[in-house]
């Protein structure tokens, strides 16, 4: 048997070559104008794309079923994707409207936890841009809080999605749903992740398997995927996100950050991103007035995925941010480790993204920075300015990597 015996070997063939171009053409954006031509940024944008390529078959075709749903995480400390905040988790299942569902599990500890069902993706955004690339860019019909569960004396819950209103927990389904978003975020050290697996209602027999036009279907949804991930990130953020500064005024978030949207609040989330850039001999202070809420700052890279938050101090959150005597949350980001209790480590990086969340808030943040040279961080800052030896740094790092492994079960 040999090409062409078989009656689809032309447009599975076809199919995949076109997919081959389209990673072809993604991967050329490793060298666009916005990343920088230096070797790490170089290997740093191939890793976001290779990161992706292990899990664009995934989304596109294993469990894109709706009928056979199943929990996929598409963002671990081996996988960044769409702007996603190192002391999250996020998983997805695909759904649809047709159907009605249980999502069993059990609550573990995290501070706070967000299920969400997302509807549509609009042809257009208000602002006549194209929505951000699949799995991304659709609208969130309803949700609901961790706080919100009834769960039994062990956490234990059900939580039922479409269908008729049933049970404790229910949300609701439209035509257009297609997705039941999950995100989990972290603030102490040691907190437990929410154990969960889903299944259709009335689910009898095992999935047909794919056909040639299912898989030629799904050849395209990766190729798009993947195209659309090394083209948009980051400039889609830049025009769309009312919570950027515009990328030629770097170092600065915007002065004043109100809740985004409706659809925010819906997500059940405020945001704000600064887009940085560091010389090899410089340091920026970053400082934000004490308010309410669960906040986390995360450092990013240029395409906005999360640095190593497996190894490296690129998130603080408020369990873990210590505080001199005047109150203000201060960090500093540095390509070197300044001694400063809150350090942001850029890894060797001279560009990336910082992002800010307040997840139990909508007031305003207000934000202040101040690039300094590196060897002046002792003149400028506070005397009373919390302060780590290295042994300490080491205690904190192994913390961070034995808490970030519970998240995800390695």
């Amino acid at each position: 048997m040999a090409f062409g015996d078989g009656p689809a070997d032309d447009a599975l063939r076809a199919a995949w070559e076109r997919f081959c171009g389209q990673l072809q053409a993604a991967g050329a954006m490793i060298f666009k104008e916005a990343n920088p031509a230096c070797e790490l940024h170089r290997v740093d944008a191939l890793r976001f794309l290779t990161q992706n390529l292990g899990q664009a078959f995934d989304l596109a075709l294993e469990t894109k079923n709706p009928a056979f749903p199943q929990i996929h995480p598409f963002c671990t400390p081996t996988r960044k994707l769409g702007g996603d905040v190192a002391d999250f988790t996020y998983r997805q299942a695909w759904i649809d409207g047709a159907h009605a569902y249980r999502l069993s599990g059990r609550r573990g500890s995290a501070r706070w936890f967000n299920l969400t069902v997302q509807g549509p993706r609009p042809e257009r955004l208000a602002n006549g841009n194209p929505p951000l690339h699949e799995p991304f860019g659709d609208i969130p019909e309803c949700n609901i809080m961790g706080s919100q569960l009834a769960t039994d004396a062990e956490g234990n819950f059900e939580l039922f999605i479409g269908g008729e209103r049933q049970g404790a927990n229910w949300l609701p389904t439209t035509p257009g749903s297609r997705k039941l978003f999950i995100r989990e975020a972290f603030d102490a050290w040691g907190e437990t992740p929410t154990t969960l697996t889903i299944e259709r209602i009335g689910m009898d027999g095992p999935p047909p398997l794919p056909d040639a036009a299912r898989m030629i279907e799904a050849i395209g949804w990766a190729g798009a995927f993947l195209s659309g991930a090394m083209e948009q990130w980051p400039e889609h953020s830049w025009a769309n996100s009312g919570g950027v500064c515009d990328p030629g005024q770097r170092n600065r978030f915007p002065a004043d950050r109100h809740a985004d949207s409706a659809e925010d609040a819906k997500r059940g989330r405020m945001a704000a991103h600064m887009v940085w850039h560091l010389e090899a001999d410089e340091a920026l202070i970053v400082e934000m007035d004490p308010h309410d809420g669960f906040w986390i700052f995360n450092l990013g890279g240029v395409f906005v995925g999360s640095l190593d938050f497996l190894y490296r101090p690129v998130s603080y959150t408020p369990a873990r941010t210590r505080i001199g005597g005047d109150g203000i949350v201060r960090f500093v980001l540095a390509h070197h480790d300044p001694g400063i209790a809150n350090w942001l480590d850029s890894e060797g990086m001279s560009d990336g993204n910082l992002t800010y969340r307040n997840l139990l808030s909508q007031n305003p943040a207000r934000f202040r920075t101040r690039l300094v040279k590196f060897a002046e961080l002792a003149s400028v800052l506070p005397a009373d300015t919390p302060r780590v030896t290295r042994h300490m740094r080491e205690e904190e790092r192994l913390r961070r990597y034995r808490a970030v492994k519970l998240r995800y079960g390695l």
